[in-house]
């Protein structure tokens, strides 16, 4: 009996030591911001075409590599990094609030057997965890649109916006806290659709390549299925994205703001704009999804190995 014991004994005391939740948030949120470094230039591309053409004007930029020669001629290598704080800042608060809301009701919702939730349930705590996340990065947002929209104004137009705090205690001062907010619903809204289209379209994607018999169950079949999630999931999420963009940056013209809501802005582009230009910026933003999710992946897997080794390993 003594001998039983002893082994099952040992068993309980070698069960691996994982970091804390508050550790995998920090480390989720560094992640985020690492691939944002990165990725940052694609960003402020994408938003400079959903602004280009605005209110029936000419558009700037003929096309993605129009826009970003052009800035680089204009503002420098330096300007293709305007607004890096504000986005280092909605990556710090979207994604650790994203992160630490699912992982939360991701435990609360797994059985007492530890079965985990079943797929509709799992869509819907990443649906509330991004509309969560979302909702906490707007000021962040709202800044990084306005930072990286600076450019392109003439230098009397310019906000001028020295930093994300800059920006934000700015905003507060001249413009109320409500502002902070503003375009809250559009950007909630992109969350919910981009989390429901990334679920559904990869788990669609990667059935249909394994059918079709030129694909096995390894690394290339999900870098597939992963590009072409992007895909639908960029087509799905842009109108809602251009939407959050223009609202966001918006100017009060004669006390009244330039759009009413998020459908106006949409009737707005549609007539003066063209029904495509709902999708302006398509080329960096579906450029920018998978280089940063992959880096986001890579830096955190560096820092939970960095963590064991220091922290784990005695």
């Amino acid at each position: 009996m003594a001998a039983t014991a002893s082994p099952g004994a040992g068993g309980m005391d070698a069960k691996p030591r994982t970091s804390p939740k508050s550790v995998k948030f920090l480390f989720g949120g560094l992640a985020g911001m690492g691939a944002t470094v990165f990725v940052q230039p694609l960003d402020l591309v994408k938003n400079r075409m959903q602004l280009s053409g605005e209110g029936a004007k000419t558009r700037e930029y003929k096309t993605s590599f129009h826009a970003l020669t052009s800035i680089l001629r204009a503002e420098g290598l330096r300007g293709i990094y305007t607004g890096l704080s504000a986005g280092l800042l909605r990556q710090a608060t979207y994604t650790t609030t994203r992160l630490g809301i699912y992982t939360v009701l991701f435990e609360r919702l797994t059985g007492a057997d530890g079965t985990p939730p079943g797929f509709l349930l799992k869509a819907l705590i990443g649906m509330t965890a991004g509309a969560t996340g979302a909702f906490v990065g707007t000021p962040a947002e709202v800044a990084l649109i306005r930072m990286t929209a600076d450019g392109r104004l003439p230098p009397d137009q310019r906000r001028g916006y020295k930093n994300v705090f800059n920006a934000l205690i700015r905003i507060v001062r001249e413009e109320g806290v409500p502002t902070l907010w503003r375009g809250c619903i559009p950007t909630m809204a992109r969350a919910v659709v981009v989390n429901a289209a990334q679920l559904a379209s990869y788990s669609q994607s990667k059935q249909f390549l394994l059918d079709s018999g030129y694909f096995s169950d390894n690394i290339l079949c999900h870098f597939c299925a992963s590009m072409i999630s992007g895909l639908v999931t960029t087509a799905a999420s842009m109108p809602v994205d251009i939407v959050k963009t223009r609202i966001q940056n918006m100017r009060m013209i004669d006390g009244k703001p330039e759009y009413k809501n998020g459908l106006d802005v949409l009737v707005k582009v549609v007539r003066y704009e063209g029904f495509f230009s709902l999708w302006k910026g398509f080329t960096p933003y579906y450029a920018r999804l998978g280089p940063h999710t992959v880096l986001t992946f890579i830096f955190l897997e560096q820092m939970n190995k960095a963590y064991k080794r220091l922290f784990l390993s005695g």
